[in-house]
């Protein structure tokens, strides 16, 4: 007998069902209202659960991993032993191919009243150093780029977790209806690991990153294809009776309701985000400041998505995060021609990046922004093959400004090498939980119920890092 296939595959649950049967269009409605940040007063995901210091972050992602030895972590002991034999006991790399100990090949100066310590590499970031806390005890648990990529991202080395970007959100929301509220500011290149480092996870998908290309228009299809905005206001209310019908009849689901709420943020942003990237308005200061007239195309480019960062967080945008240019050997992954990679690497970022730290804190921004800047791990102290590092996990530098973080200090030690922490040991966890504590999150109590248990970013670890807090 044949039938008219009228009916759902999968069976309702009791939530869904009552949900659906009692409530409607009703209780579809007030899901929205109490899923938009505006009118949740009551919920969690609101207000900050003690006085945050910063409302906005903004994270420098050094695709790769940065070389601490070569940046930020000077070891005059290097110079000693250079060429020779590494002198203690080696962990095994990722390649195997260990040579002889591999010195620094800049110079370090000490910069500001606080006399921090940083290679020719960055001489632009040396003038802003009274702003940095100088994190030299970091540690990673993976020393492959996909996995340490997602433990730097999401607190965890496997894929599918949600990222701190979408847990800043999920906790805080946005200031601003008009623009996500975790953007990544994409300047070339996804790192190892893909998009799923900027994912929502278990978390709702509304909450996942949105990826500006460079450019402009930085989002695909943002400008109108109909010939008129009533034509497409027309279409759109279509779509959306559908999808809520669906919903309705589906009793709520996750993915169509934020298919819905994205269709409405992408409808928002056709207005705003032409605003934003018509730089136009600002001064021939600043783009001299951000190095967008700099001869160094990539430092141009990291330019703007810096000037970018900014006009974003000045939008009431919650959590930034940039990534870096193509173009400079492979990233700041440098297994061979150090030296070629990190000055292509440093020159892209280094200008820029001291410029964003300015032009914040000349208008007032940078006490309520934190600027994180983290690679994934660190390089080893002695070469691979003749002329590269290769990985470390063991101990690397990130910095920290801005938002409640005491500048020009330094926290944690590494040892005479610069190959394994020895004082203060930190995880990626410590990091995670300081960034929330920052936000007025209490990195333990924001959670999400999935697979039978309370999740959080810092899963079971973490600890603040007040020592660096003012």
């Amino acid at each position: 007998m044949s039938h008219c296939h009228r009916f759902r595959s999968q069976p309702l649950t009791r939530r869904a069902l009552l949900k659906s049967a009692s409530c409607g269009f009703a209780s579809v409605a007030l899901h929205a209202l109490l899923g938009d940040k505006a009118f949740a007063g009551s919920d969690h995901s609101s207000a900050p659960h003690h006085t945050a210091k910063a409302k906005n972050v903004i994270f420098l992602y050094m695709d790769g991993g940065p070389s601490q030895v070569d940046t930020f972590d000077p070891k005059p002991e290097l110079a000693k032993y250079d060429g020779k034999p590494f002198p203690t006991k080696t962990e095994p790399t990722q390649f195997n191919n260990n040579g002889a100990t591999l010195a620094s090949l800049w110079k370090f100066n000490q910069y500001g009243e606080s006399g921090l310590p940083i290679s020719d590499l960055f001489p632009h970031l040396g003038t802003q150093a009274d702003k940095l806390a100088m994190i030299h005890s970091m540690t990673s648990e993976f020393p492959e780029h996909t996995s340490a990529n997602y433990f730097l991202h999401t607190g965890s080395g496997l894929q599918g977790r949600p990222s701190m970007g979408a847990w800043t959100t999920y906790g805080l929301g946005s200031e601003n209806q008009d623009l996500p509220g975790f953007v990544v500011l994409n300047a070339g290149l996804i790192p190892p690991g893909g998009i799923d480092n900027f994912n929502s996870g278990f978390l709702p998908a509304a909450y996942q990153g949105s990826i500006f290309n460079p450019g402009n228009p930085p989002v695909a299809n943002i400008r109108p294809a109909d010939r008129t905005a009533e034509l497409q206001k027309s279409k759109l209310g279509l779509i959306e009776r559908i999808d809520r019908a669906s919903q309705a009849s589906a009793g709520g689901d996750d993915q169509l309701e934020s298919a819905i709420r994205n269709y409405e943020l992408a409808y928002r942003m056709q207005t705003a985000v032409p605003e934003l990237m018509d730089i136009r308005d600002e001064t021939p200061a600043t783009f001299e400041m951000y190095g967008i007239n700099d001869e160094f195309k990539n430092t141009q480019v990291y330019g703007r998505q810096c000037l970018t960062a900014r006009r974003l967080i000045e939008r009431g945008v919650r959590f930034v995060e940039l990534t870096c240019p193509g173009g400079n050997g492979d990233r700041w992954d440098q297994h061979s021609n150090l030296k070629d990679g990190h000055e292509k690497n440093s020159k892209t970022v280094d200008k820029p990046i001291a410029g964003l730290l300015q032009d914040l804190q000349q208008r007032g921004l940078l006490d309520s922004t934190l600027v994180v800047f983290a690679g994934e791990f660190g390089r080893t102290p002695f070469a691979q093959g003749a002329n590269g590092r290769d990985h470390n996990p063991f101990a690397f530098t990130i910095w920290m400004a801005g938002g409640g973080v005491k500048g020009g200090v330094r926290y944690g030690k590494s040892d005479e090498f610069g190959y394994k922490t020895v004082e203060n040991r930190l995880m990626i966890h410590d990091l995670h939980a300081t960034m929330l504590h920052l936000l007025g999150v209490d990195h333990e109590r924001l959670t999400f119920r999935f697979s039978g248990r309370d999740m959080r970013l810092t899963d079971v670890h973490g600890h603040v890092i007040h020592d660096i807090l003012t």
